[in-house]
């Protein structure tokens, strides 16, 4: 039938062509992110660790939660990474720590994404005294201390898995929000949201189909870097006792019985694996941060 359409070839043609244009696009953002090699170990570490957390329960080799009857043993056969000062198995805390980690980083991202984009794009599109009430709040948000905040806040309203992420998640959205605001300032200039505004499109419509995927690549950058952020932000207020709720496995409050000197120097199994896992979380998403960055920049020449 599309054969029978005056023009229909044409149609055909254009259709090939921006649907190869965007394959090819994809080949081009993949060839380039595949080229920075310490984002793709960090890719597979990532995928190493939202596997850990996600099957947790079938890898630990015992309940991370249970205290047994041999205290702070050193690493061997049975307890692969030695247990804690009541027994507990550092492994599986390691592991059923990882699900936290992940969680909290997913999910404070997921929040402070959409409040950024949902406050970035009113702001931008609007402009005039919408633009200004929300980017004064950001600034208000942004002249705290982001720790001692949620800290702060933490300390009043207790703490708990779900309350920090909420705390994190809405004490973050400045940053998106400015970024999201900042490209929408440039894409309603565009020709194509101009047409769609002379043709009486609404005003979500133009805001969801024409400018919001314009703006995903670098959402997409700041969300990765916003993970790391948010592991290192979980981890220092478990560590302080502001984050998990014990006995919950975190890799904060497993360091958190590693302040004295003797464990320090005597006893490394109880710290070295949680930071060690801690630093390397955050070094995989911030180079797969670095590495999409590159790779979603049209202008990038290698």
């Amino acid at each position: 039938m599309l054969s029978l359409i005056p023009g229909s070839s044409t149609i055909r043609e254009e259709f090939v062509a921006v649907k190869t244009e965007k394959e090819n696009g994809a080949a081009r953002i993949w060839r380039h992110f595949y080229r920075h090699k310490p984002a793709v170990a960090g890719l597979a570490f990532i995928f190493i660790l939202v596997c850990a957390a996600v099957f947790a329960p079938l890898l630990a080799p015992y309940n991370p939660n249970k205290i047994g009857d041999e205290f702070e043993t050193a690493p061997g056969m049975v307890h692969l990474l030695g247990t804690d000062q009541i027994g507990r198995d550092v492994f599986s805390r390691l592991i059923f720590g990882a699900r936290v980690s992940v969680t909290v980083g997913i999910g404070t991202v997921s929040v402070t994404t959409f409040l950024g984009i949902l406050l970035g794009l009113e702001s931008g599109y609007f402009g005039g005294i919408i633009d200004m009430i929300i980017m004064r709040v950001a600034d208000i948000f942004m002249a705290f201390p982001m720790l001692i905040l949620i800290m702060v806040v933490s300390a009043v309203i207790g703490p708990g898995l779900d309350r920090i992420i909420l705390i994190m998640g809405i004490l973050g959205w400045p940053s998106v929000a400015r970024l999201v605001r900042g490209n929408v300032l440039s894409i309603k200039q565009m020709d194509y949201t101009k047409s769609a505004v002379a043709l009486g499109f609404k005003t979500q419509r133009i805001l969801i189909l024409h400018i919001l995927p314009n703006t995903i690549g670098p959402i997409l950058v700041q969300a990765t870097f916003g993970i790391a952020g948010a592991i290192i932000l979980e981890s220092g207020l478990s560590f302080l006792g502001m984050g998990v709720n014990p006995p919950t496995a975190s890799w904060g409050n497993m360091l958190t019985d590693a302040q004295s000197l003797t464990t320090l120097t005597e006893k490394p199994w109880l710290w070295v694996p949680p930071g060690i896992t801690i630093l390397l979380s955050v070094l995989a998403f911030n180079f797969v941060g670095d590495a999409l960055r590159d790779a979603l920049d049209p202008k990038s020449s290698h």
